[in-house]
């Protein structure tokens, strides 16, 4: 909507609304420029403190897939008061507070509202030096395709709210959920990568082809080779997926040239991620050093296909 809404250009504003970028950058100097995102949503744990660890780590991402280091975070809070006690929005606010500090930034405060269920996250400022900025455009032909993070974080967290596995399932999915991508970053930034997003609401498959837009190439991702939190494919087999999964795969109609044969795969695949992994395009030669260099904790990177001259599709997935 905004890429319909006639904003004026600046031309200090190096990064808008109009190629789906992760965060926008505005440059401040000719060696300085800030990288500004921000996001918030409900629950999906039910400990608040690893809620808080979650929200933030989302939040910094967008940051991160820019290439950029976050410098401050403000929170933005929605919280039923009236209904729940405060100390549950004190360990929110904890958690968040613990990976802005693993970021290396820092809280400088925040907004809250009364709303009728709980909502957190946090408005990011980084900073980047301009020539360095990494886009979702500019993967090319012959790049290889990164994921840092597993997909699957929507079936394991829609099926402890349905009582399908018990909360205790979810250690490995909230531990890749709170991993911040700041060792992706890093290692995008020392390698030299060709273009970069991270994995959130619009599934691997949506984020993805956002890349292959703005590359004006196509993307062909091995969906065997993707990795996945563990359970995750067992229970979209049964039927555990987010209702996002049609509205993406409606949205990518078009776009998309399914070849694999596994349709709940592919479902997966399309499936909102929270707090997912970076996306990364990185020329073939240096696949290897960029692997060796990022340390992912809970998570490993993987390669998952590589950018091919455009068709009439943006994603072939095979």
């Amino acid at each position: 909507m905004l890429r319909h809404a006639g904003l004026p250009k600046h031309p200090d504003l190096l990064v808008g609304a109009d190629l789906f970028d992760d965060a926008g950058v505005y440059r401040i100097s000719p060696d300085t420029a800030l990288v500004m995102t921000l996001d918030f949503f409900p629950p999906l744990v039910d400990d608040p403190r690893d809620f808080g660890r979650i929200a933030a780590a989302n939040s910094l991402s967008d940051v991160y897939a820019m290439g950029g280091r976050p410098l401050t975070a403000l929170n933005i809070v929605g919280f039923p008061d009236k209904e729940l006690p405060l100390e549950i929005l004190e360990h929110i606010l904890q958690g968040g507070a613990e990976k802005v500090a693993e970021a290396g930034a820092v809280v400088a405060g925040g907004h809250s509202v009364r709303d009728t269920e709980v909502k957190f996250g946090l408005s990011v400022t980084g900073i980047i030096h301009p020539d360095r900025i990494v886009r979702n455009a500019g993967a090319k032909p012959g790049d290889r395709l990164i994921l840092t993070k597993p997909i699957g974080t929507g079936q394991l967290t829609t099926a402890a709210k349905q009582d399908k596995i018990p909360q205790s399932d979810l250690a490995e999915v909230i531990a890749v959920m709170s991993h911040l991508n700041r060792a992706a970053s890093d290692a995008m930034q020392s390698v030299g990568v060709s273009a970069a997003t991270d994995i959130t609401g619009f599934g691997l498959l949506g984020h993805a082809a956002e890349m292959a837009r703005g590359s004006e190439a196509t993307l062909v991702i091995e969906a065997s080779s993707v990795p996945l939190v563990s359970g995750a494919l067992e229970l979209a087999r049964g039927g555990t997926l987010t209702r996002a999964h049609r509205s993406n795969l409606d949205h990518l109609a078009e776009e998309i040239d399914v070849r694999s044969g596994d349709e709940v795969l592919v479902k997966l695949l399309a499936d909102a991620q929270t707090s997912g992994g970076l996306l990364i395009a990185v020329n073939e030669q240096k696949v290897s050093d960029l692997l060796a260099k990022i340390d992912g904790g809970p998570c490993e990177a993987k390669i998952i296909g590589q950018v091919a001259e455009h068709d009439q599709h943006s994603i072939r997935l095979v």
